[in-house]
């Protein structure tokens, strides 16, 4: 025999109102009313062309206003430094006029001039200074040199050649220009100076009878050089 089991009535009218409101809110989610406009691809086309539309007005407002901002800028790039520089002048235009006589009558120039001179001085004294013991060094490097070549007998005859001649640019500067004489800078002996380094930099790279001359005759002419700075 088999054993049936009966339920309540109650209970499938409720399981079958249960599965009855389950279809019915599964067909209303999925079907196109219960969408509303606002999912509707009609209403989704028209939203990013409205979309659109507001992006672009922005970026051109934002492109515009960048561009200006620019014109702006560059229109008015010179003329805070032009107000400053006018504003600087007046005030020392308005200061200079309410200095009293004294400061007004002061040589003010010609203490610039002697100033301009003081530097120079010490400059030109510095520098004989400093070449003394660098062309020393120098001068003792090539001497090696030629001593290593066993040519260090041929020394003297380029360093005589090159005293004698720095004597001979000296007195036809002095002749072309007489007022070297009472020059407190002595611009003709700086300029030997500088020549005859050009000329003896490149020692190393000259042929080997250069190498052998040639610095050693732009050392005669530097010592003498340095003799006339220094008397």
């Amino acid at each position: 025999m088999t054993a049936t089991i009966t339920y309540p009535s109650h209970l499938l009218s409720a399981s079958f109102h249960l599965r009855t409101t389950t279809t019915k809110n599964a067909l209303r989610l999925h079907s196109p009313s219960t969408q509303g406009p606002e999912r509707s691809p009609h209403y989704l086309k028209a939203g990013s062309s409205c979309l659109g539309v507001k992006l672009g007005e922005v970026f051109q407002k934002t492109r515009l206003n960048i561009s200006c901002a620019i014109n702006m800028a560059a229109g008015q790039s010179g003329d805070p430094e032009k107000i400053n520089f006018d504003h600087l002048m007046n005030k020392a235009r308005k200061i200079w006029d309410r200095s009293p006589q004294p400061v007004k009558s002061f040589p003010w120039k010609r203490a610039l001039e002697n100033f301009t001179q003081l530097i120079l001085d010490l400059f030109v004294m510095v520098v004989k200074y400093l070449c003394v013991p660098l062309l020393a060094v120098s001068s003792l490097s090539e001497m090696s040199y030629c001593a290593h070549q066993k040519k260090l007998l041929l020394v003297p005859i380029p360093v005589l050649i090159g005293i004698i001649v720095a004597g001979v640019v000296k007195e036809t500067a002095l002749e072309l220009s007489p007022l070297l004489k009472d020059a407190e800078v002595p611009w003709h002996l700086i300029v030997t100076a500088i020549v005859f380094t050009l000329i003896k930099l490149p020692g190393p790279y000259y042929p080997y009878w250069g190498r052998i001359f040639i610095p050693h005759f732009a050392n005669g002419v530097l010592w003498r050089t340095l003799l006339f700075a220094f008397s």
